[in-house]
């Protein structure tokens, strides 16, 4: 784990849907402040969709690296890096498409990259300071996304499980869990307390080091 050249310490959280991804960037943020963390959520950098009819889009499987808009994500990752702000594009899964609106992200002494394969390209990692990679059972799991995703997102118990069994497990064994390997570190049963704070104190030492 570095920070050289007095460059943003970017930190990477993958993990399969459910997983705690979300936890541990809520926490990395709620310990240094909105003025100190900027997040670049993979999930609104899936493809733009607008030239498919909605029916084709409900097809698409949202869970294989594919689904992603991969340039553009490490584009602004890059000029985030390089102290420049970016728009970063707003994804409405009910409509399975980008909307019409950005969100300005603006650089920020660290830079949290969240997201299923934020561990996945070479490219993207190349730029972290830190990999964390969320394990979480998968029952545990399935169970979170399925109450998400009926609360959050309009989707009835039936089409979820079948998402489930189609994409989301047989994605996760192939694409997601093998990126594990990349990690600096594990965090096991999900966002932990005990493993969330020896990170926060971590980054907040290598922050002061560099300041």
């Amino acid at each position: 784990m570095s920070n050289s050249n007095n460059k943003p310490f970017v930190i990477g959280v993958a993990g399969g849907s459910g997983s705690g991804k979300s936890t541990v960037t809520r926490e990395v943020l709620s310990s240094f402040g909105a003025e100190v963390v900027s997040v670049v959520l993979q999930d609104d950098y899936y493809l733009d969709q607008t030239h498919m009819a909605p029916d084709e889009r409900r097809k698409v499987n949202y869970d294989h690296p594919e689904a992603f808009d991969w340039p553009l994500m490490i584009e602004h990752v890059q000029k985030l890096r390089a102290g420049e702000a970016i728009e970063m594009p707003v994804y409405d899964f009910s409509i399975d498409n980008r909307t019409t609106k950005t969100i300005t992200v603006k650089p920020a002494p660290v830079i949290v990259i969240e997201g299923l394969f934020a561990l996945y390209d070479a490219d993207l990692r190349k730029q972290m300071s830190l990999k964390i990679f969320v394990d979480t059972a998968a029952d545990v799991r399935f169970i979170r996304r399925l109450q998400r995703d009926i609360a959050e997102r309009g989707r009835s118990t039936e089409s979820v499980i079948n998402q489930y069994l189609e994409t989301v497990r047989p994605m996760y064994k192939q694409f997601i869990e093998p990126t594990k390997r990349h990690a600096h570190v594990i965090l096991p049963h999900g966002a932990n307390g005990p493993a969330v704070d020896i990170i926060t104190t971590k980054v907040a030492s290598l922050i002061k080091g560099t300041a």
